[in-house]
């Protein structure tokens, strides 16, 4: 046979493989199904050629197993365990509160015993008059119970906005008792077809309703009062600004709202344009950025309420990992709505020291019991400069300066998780963030950082028991933050904070010398310190958590740990595009790697410009030519006939460098 026919029958044989693999595995579904375990393992025949619906990974989280496509066609991420493991624990505390106020029990599985019924008295409810127990129940009749897995008809209805998998929904059907339905949507007709299948493996059916909708449009059909929803699940991939008016519309009274928030670059203060086009408000970048965050996000949902005559109450609003995640209940009337400007407040912030100053928006006065007035409020309360270092001050807001988090209501999840440990994989961290949150003064927004306080006088940095001690010995208030590891949250003056730092640099002295006379260093450490600091360590400067060596803040989970990619139409081959793109554009802006002689003939090649202005000391010493330029040839020829500027792609160790590195 001639070179030519084998070539051409090997074309005809490559060429008829793909057709025929496609035959036999139609001939072999026709037969029967294959080898599920050889199908998922890609081991079976023609793995290349199997259908989508079978090329993908299976999860189990909680009571939840859910089968993934394996390309990155529907977003997941594990390390937000956390988060939806958060959010189980809170949305059953508030099934327990809501259906409490009817005489339903709820049961959870690994509770000892059935816990007693919780009625909420918030203090939006004061005037409403809520039946108790022994009121609903005849002598003799045993309380309604609800389980986890059935339909509870006078219970809660859930939305999960962006549902993508169905993971959390199918979770809250198995892990949350006294449910009436849950309606998982997404845009999204690939994640519609996961989520009836995932509903169908986990035997949900009778309570989680599939949906594809744009999430919005789906909220402002139920804005009313009959057709609203109980809880509101929003976790979008970014920011949820878009989603937010209809969230608050579609919410019923008193109903939840769980909001989550993964643009931190945004809310952080790296765009405040940006923060203010999404959220109404101009974040700034701070020690304490990860909590303005959270009031950011308070501030704009509060803002969006108050357009419909409505408001939010915050229960619990956590910073963790790459983003923020905040639980509200939603109100109507007129009357408080009126007070919410008095609860947003601008910050001032020194470039400077970073001493912060907040200004409320409005004011609320009047004796208890009498009419409340309201007015503006009246400032500044810094003067153009700022009073310890003499820099400018920044402003940022307006964000929500009242309380973050229901002590009351944390501490009942608290108590539930603690009780029950094996109920969530995460239930450590639980434990941990929850018992921060509880120890956080409720009226001091924001917070001080102990590198920050040390970095801006360029001394020691003290021991956080010996920095609480001293503002515990003044008279102040303190607590630690569960937004960062080093938070010194407290109500004491920025005068008093520096007056004990300067204490502090009496003890640690700094060489005066070596500082700026303009820096805030300088200023700081040039006034005497009125307040005399004792930095004796107090029994009461360790809080209880840190004594108990709860986990409060978490280490990296996995390699590579953050926001994932956003899934995609062309799922894995996308990624593998994006994951090209990275590795091309790595380090493209680090030299490569050169031998000393190959970079000093290198540089030998470009001509010098003081030798030519004359100006040039080093004679032979010079690393650049001192050769008379070539006759005819203009600086401008040689800057483009050398190798590092040509628009060819040179080959060697020096090609990415310029000339001119010394």
């Amino acid at each position: 046979m001639s070179h030519t026919r084998i070539v051409q029958w090997l074309s005809l044989t490559l060429r008829s493989a793909p057709s025929l693999c496609r035959a036999r595995f139609a001939e072999g579904q026709s037969q029967g199904p294959l080898n599920p375990s050889a199908m998922e393992n890609g081991t079976g025949p023609c793995a290349e050629e199997l259908p989508r619906e079978v090329q993908e990974m299976t999860v189990t989280e909680g009571a939840a197993k859910i089968a993934f496509p394996s390309a990155n066609e529907v977003f997941y991420n594990p390390v937000q365990e956390f988060n939806r493991d958060l959010t189980c624990a809170v949305i059953t505390e508030f099934a327990r509160m809501q259906l409490g106020a009817k005489g339903i029990q709820i049961k959870v599985p690994g509770e000892k015993d059935v816990q007693k019924v919780v009625v909420a008295l918030s203090e939006q409810e004061e005037d409403k008059v809520e039946p108790k127990e022994s009121e609903n129940l005849a002598p003799g009749d045993q309380p309604r119970i609800a389980v986890v897995g059935e339909i509870c008809e006078e219970g809660l209805r859930v939305l999960e906005g962006l549902a993508a998998s169905g993971l959390r929904s199918i979770r809250f059907a198995r892990e949350v008792p006294g449910l009436r339905s849950v309606v998982a949507n997404d845009a999204s007709a690939r994640a519609m077809d996961l989520m009836r299948h995932n509903v169908q493996l986990n035997d949900v059916a009778h309570l989680v309703q599939p949906s594809q909708a744009d999430a919005r449009m789906l909220m402002y059909q139920h804005q009313r009062v009959s057709e609203r929803f109980d809880v509101i699940d929003l976790d979008p991939y970014g920011s949820p600004a878009p989603f937010l008016d209809a969230a608050v519309q579609a919410v019923s009274e008193g109903g939840l709202l769980c909001v989550t928030c993964t643009d931190m670059a945004v809310l952080a203060g790296n765009s405040g344009e940006t923060c203010y086009s999404k959220y109404g408000a101009m974040a700034l970048k701070s020690r304490a950025c990860h909590e303005m965050a959270l009031r950011i996000v308070l501030h704009s949902l509060d803002l969006r309420a108050n357009c419909y005559q409505r408001f939010v109450v915050p229960l619990l609003s956590i910073s963790a990992d790459f983003y923020v995640r905040v639980f509200v209940r939603v109100f109507t009337g007129q009357a408080k709505v009126k007070a919410s400007a008095s609860k947003q407040a601008l910050v001032f912030q020194c470039v400077g020291c970073g001493a912060f100053h907040l200004q409320r928006l409005g004011k609320a006065s009047g004796a208890p019991g009498d009419r409340v007035k309201f007015s503006a409020a009246c400032g500044p309360p810094v003067t153009p400069e700022c009073e310890h270092c003499g820099q400018r001050h920044q402003l940022g807001g307006p964000m929500w300066a009242e309380p973050i988090h229901d002590l009351d209501f944390v501490g009942r999840v608290l108590e539930a998780v603690s009780a029950n440990p094996s109920r969530f994989h995460t239930s450590e961290r639980i434990r941990g963030v929850l018992s921060v949150v509880t120890e956080e003064l409720p009226d001091v927004p924001l917070y001080y950082t102990l590198d920050q306080l040390s970095s801006t006088v360029h001394c020691n940095t003290p021991s956080l028991l010996q920095l609480r001690s001293a503002l515990l010995h003044a008279g102040f208030r303190v607590s630690l933050s569960h937004a960062c590891k080093n938070a010194v949250k407290t109500d004491a003056p920025a005068s008093a904070l520096w007056d004990i730092m300067r204490c502090w640099e009496k003890e640690c002295p700094v060489k005066r010398e070596r500082l700026s006379e303009t820096s805030p260093a300088f200023r700081i450490l040039s006034v005497e310190p009125r307040l005399q600091a004792n930095f004796t360590i107090r029994e009461d400067a360790n809080p209880s958590s840190r004594q108990r060596g709860l986990k409060r803040f978490q280490a990296n989970p996995e390699a590579n740990w953050g926001p994932r990619p956003r899934a995609r139409p062309g799922g894995k081959a996308a990624s593998e595009a994006m994951q090209e793109r990275r590795r091309l554009l790595q380090s493209k802006r680090k030299e490569l790697a050169e031998d000393p002689a190959q970079r000093a003939a290198r540089l030998k090649t470009f001509p010098c410009k003081r030798f030519k202005q004359g100006t040039c000391q080093r004679g032979d010493q010079c690393c650049y030519s001192h050769s008379p330029p070539t006759p005819g040839a203009s600086a401008d020829q040689a800057s483009t006939d050398c190798p590092e500027t040509s628009n060819e792609n040179p080959s060697g160790p020096g090609a990415a460098a310029g000339p001119g590195i010394d």
